[in-house]
């Protein structure tokens, strides 16, 4: 009998955790390091890829995901031998997708020939703005003519290339984003993450909105209006948004964001990686130390392993609820079922269908354009008793 994870498939994240500069904005665990030891990053990666293996073989790879940090500051060998090994280990699909974050300050011809020659087949560049007063102003390291020079040279080697782009900036205006979005479609191969700004805690910017330096942010009214032209500008030229911030062309979905977004099983191996793994039936969530320094020694001691927790069914249901809805296809209401042991709350349910937030057919359960606007709110309706 199928176990559920199936239906979401089954991927690996590796995460190198190094990056040139830290951004204002990023709350990921990223780190600046003068000197990296990539043979014993390459190493470590290994030993946990061996480790995984053993608890979970046999399985059919969909997909491979470098994220960070700068995961095109890795060496095209350690990528080689840590893909190398995931094949060792693991079947993989005809249509395995092997994805690499990059930006622009990082990339040049020959490694990325060394990364397609180890068998990446779709790099996401972390572009962000497409004007250098926006780019300094976010801490990015490169301009806007050093992005382009680095997405031609990235669709010179791959036939998927997306990007991301930060909008509802610092001073930015509803009609300057539309037009940085069109010279970003007129870009863009087949998929584009965009994401609105975000103040989180604990980062730079975090810290300067706090003390009140961090002036110039649009209105929420402002943003909203930005929200809603990137759906239809990019929808005019075929890129649907198919999910809360990703637009593709048909076809063109993350095959590993999907992996989340549907709730499969994938495997974190990295500093601060978290995971999804199904053992005898039962899923777990896993979580890698944070510190690289303490990962690596813990890898080298056996396990770099912060965190393995049998997650309740019920638990289940609330994260595959919360994932599923970011999609703009919906969830199975039939497998939220067998997990929770019971349907959604109807009365809430029916709720949310009045107010145009939610949408019911053949089975599937959605948000709709507007209710994904206010998505948080959505799911706390959907998540109360």
């Amino acid at each position: 009998m199928a176990e559920d994870w199936e239906q979401g498939g089954f991927g690996l994240y590796i995460h190198w955790p190094f990056c040139q500069a830290k951004c204002p904005y990023c709350d990921f665990n990223s780190h600046v390091a003068r000197e990296v030891d990539q043979r014993r990053w390459l190493k470590a990666y290994i030993s946990e890829i061996d480790r995984y293996a053993a608890l979970v073989p046999h399985r059919v790879l969909t997909s491979v995901f470098f994220g960070g940090g700068t995961p095109s500051l890795m060496n095209p060998d350690v990528v080689h031998g840590v893909l190398d090994r995931i094949r060792h280990h693991w079947p993989v699909a005809n249509s395995l997708e092997v994805t690499l974050e990059a930006n622009p300050g990082s990339v040049d011809a020959g490694r990325f020939r060394g990364y397609a020659d180890a068998g990446v087949n779709r790099v996401s560049m972390g572009i962000q703005a497409l004007n250098n007063a926006d780019l300094r102003r976010l801490g990015r390291i490169h301009t806007v003519e050093e992005a382009r020079a680095a997405f031609d040279i990235a669709r010179s080697q791959f036939e998927r290339v997306s990007f991301d782009l930060i909008y509802a900036r610092q001073d930015q205006t509803l009609d300057a984003w539309k037009d940085e979005l069109k010279q970003a479609l007129s870009m863009a191969i087949d998929h584009l993450s965009l994401y609105q700004l975000t103040i989180e805690s604990g980062t730079a910017f975090g810290d300067r909105y706090d003390r009140g330096l961090l002036r110039g942010l649009p209105e929420d009214d402002i943003s909203a209006d930005m929200y809603i032209a990137t759906q239809d500008i990019c929808g005019t030229v075929g890129m649907e948004a198919y999910e809360v911030s990703n637009h593709a062309k048909p076809g063109a979905e993350s095959r590993h964001n999907n992996i989340y977004w549907r709730y499969g099983d994938y495997l974190g191996i990295g500093p601060g990686a978290h995971g999804r793994m199904t053992l005898n039936g039962q899923r777990h969530a896993t979580e890698a130390w944070s510190n690289p320094n303490k990962w690596l020694e813990r890898v080298e001691q056996g396990n770099g392993e912060k965190l393995l927790q049998r997650i309740e069914l019920r638990d289940q249901a609330s994260e595959f609820l919360m994932m599923g809805l970011r999609l703009s296809s919906g969830i199975d209401i039939h497998r939220y079922e067998a997990l929770s042991g019971s349907p959604l709350n109807p009365t809430n349910v029916s709720y949310l269908e009045d107010l145009g937030m939610l949408q019911s057919r053949s089975g599937m359960v959605c948000v709709t354009p507007s209710g994904r606007m206010v998505l948080n709110a959505v799911l706390k309706e959907l998540l109360a008793d």
